[in-house]
């Protein structure tokens, strides 16, 4: 199990860490993310597994490629994005498992 110990860790990369949670606080990026569980995808590919808006679709992408969370890259006239480092699923499952599976005993 990694080490939860973050008392000797500079502030520098703990302010780095706190912002790029905040970045990730949003269901639509959550849901982004998710999306490209399985590699990488397009705009297009993106906006039918969301259901939401070309905008906003984009609007977010670009705030997570702009943190470095994201990479795009450019086919013709497509964009595919992908994640930059896989270990983020691991804390997307993280946050499955604690905040959006059934408790034990049934509450959600």
């Amino acid at each position: 199990m990694p080490s939860t110990d973050l008392t000797h860790v500079d502030d520098e990369r703990l302010e780095r860490g706190a912002r790029c949670l905040k970045m990730l606080a949003h269901p639509l990026r959550l849901k982004i993310l998710a999306l490209l569980g399985d590699g990488e995808a397009t705009v297009g590919e993106i906006l039918e597994g969301t259901g939401t808006t070309q905008p906003n679709v984009s609007q977010h992408l670009g705030q997570m490629r702009d943190r470095g969370v994201l990479v795009a890259r450019r086919e013709g006239n497509q964009v595919f994005y992908r994640v930059r480092d896989p270990k983020l699923f691991d804390l997307l499952a993280l946050i499955r498992d604690l905040f959006c599976e059934p408790a034990h005993g049934g509450r959600p």
